[in-house]
Parts: C-alpha cells; structure tokens; sequence
C-alpha cells in the first residue's frame, strides 16, 4: 500500500512539473532563435502551475544558471561596449521603476508600457530602413527604460529590441548581445530577490530541474536561427515584440477590469 501511495504521489508530482516543463522549453526556443522573450513567455504559464513569485525567481534563477553558460558560448559574439552601458542604465533606472511601484498599480504601469512600445513599433515599421547610430547616451536611456520598465512591471525587454533594432545591429551580433544583457539584467535582480525571500531551497530545485529544458530549448532555437535569413530577423524580432506588448497590454487589462 505504501508502494501504491508512493507511485500516486509521483505521478501526481509529474502532472505538475510537465506543464511548467513544456512552458520553460517552449520560452527556451523564443530565446534561442531571438535572443529575448524567455521570462515574458514562461512567467505567466508557470504561473498557472504555480504561485507567480516562484514563477519570477525561477525564471530570473535559470537565467542566471544558463548565463554563465552563454558568457563562455558567445565570447567574441555580442556588443560588450554595448552591454555594458545597457546593464549601466539598467542599474540607474531601476530605483525609479522601484518608486513609481508606490504610485501606480502594476497592471497600469504593464499597460502604459504595452501602449509606449506599440506606438515605438509603428515609428519602426513606417520607417523599415532608418537605421539610428546610438552613442553613449543613447545606450544608456535604453538601459535606463529597461530598468525602470523591468522593476515596474516586469517588462524589461521592449527598450532593449527597440534599441538593437533600431540601430541595425546584425542579426547574430543583436541576439548575442540581448541574451548577454538580461543575463546581467538578471544577476542584477537576483539579490533584491533573495533578500525578499522569494530565492529558497524549493526554487532553486525547480530550477535546476528545469535547467536541461532551457539549455536543450535554447539549442533548438539556435538552430533555428541559423537557418533564418538574417533579413528577416527584424521582422521576427519586431513580431514577437508586438505580441509581448499585446499580450501584456490585455494582462493588464484582465488586472485592471
């Protein structure tokens, strides 16, 4: 009987953990062909699983775990000047997303930043061919919007695709340098994690679980990149940010009626 309960509650136990696993995979495969869009598509799945704040620390965990790995795997790759200034302003811009916390609702804050980054996507599509040529203080007020968007509504990534699309960066130098700078955007969000106590022995067991599926994921979305056609990695790029916008701005929506 005991050997009965014991199958009952692992196979309760894998009815749990195949939904959060398919999730994860299935974000890992957007990173990997993108180079962003891991959290915003795994987060709110996970959270139908499991409670939203572990949710959050998991996917900022496995970020962080896959990172180190991707420093070594993507050396030479990305735009480290770059990198560098985004993780920068991100530093500086997330006390104000912290602040404005105390003033707006979370769900509003989603939906003003779905509705910027719309608008930001028209300007792109009606101008296909403008390339800009940010300097320092542009990568900075990227970096800065991103930290700030982050720490408001969990939504740091918009300010960072806008950025590296609008200044033509090439299509495996952009992904590289993305996935490079949300892994330092992570590492700079774990401690305030942690010190709220959201990082425990049980999140970072899911994560390490969880691990192989975004490595594997990752690798599957790496293949696909290489057989896209760097002209129409914009496009994509440009898509999957109107959908992240899209589906954060009807989140908020469901949070706010």
């Amino acid at each position: 009987m005991a050997r009965g309960r014991l199958t009952c509650l692992q196979e309760i136990m894998l009815l749990w953990f195949l939904p959060i696993a398919a999730a994860v995979f299935g974000a890992a495969i957007l990173r990997g062909l993108t180079g962003f869009g891991f959290a915003l598509a795994a987060v709110p799945l996970m959270s139908l699983i499991i409670q939203p704040r572990v949710a959050v620390a998991s996917a900022i965990l496995l970020q962080v775990m896959i990172g180190f790995r991707d420093l070594m795997h993507l050396h030479g790759s990305y735009d480290r000047a770059a990198v560098l200034r985004l993780s920068l302003g991100s530093l500086l811009g997330m006390p104000f997303g912290i602040a404005a916390l105390a003033l707006f609702d979370p769900d509003a804050g989603r939906l003003a930043i779905a509705a910027i980054s719309l608008a930001g996507l028209g300007m792109m599509l009606r101008q296909p061919h403008r390339h800009l040529a940010p300097g320092p203080g542009m990568t900075l007020a990227a970096g800065a919007l991103s930290g700030l968007f982050g720490s408001l509504a969990a939504m740091p990534g918009p300010p960072t695709v806008a950025y590296f699309v609008a200044s033509g960066t090439p299509a495996a130098r952009a992904r590289a340098s993305m996935m490079i700078f949300f892994f330092a955007s992570a590492l700079i969000t774990l401690p305030g994690l942690a010190v709220a106590g959201a990082v425990d022995l049980r999140t970072l067991g899911l994560s390490l679980a969880l691990l192989p599926l975004l490595v594997s994921g990752t690798w599957v979305g790496g293949q696909l990149f290489r057989r896209l056609d760097p002209r129409h990695y914009r496009g994509l790029a440009l898509g999957v940010m109107a959908l992240s916008a899209g589906l954060a701005g009807a989140r908020a929506l469901a949070g706010l009626f």
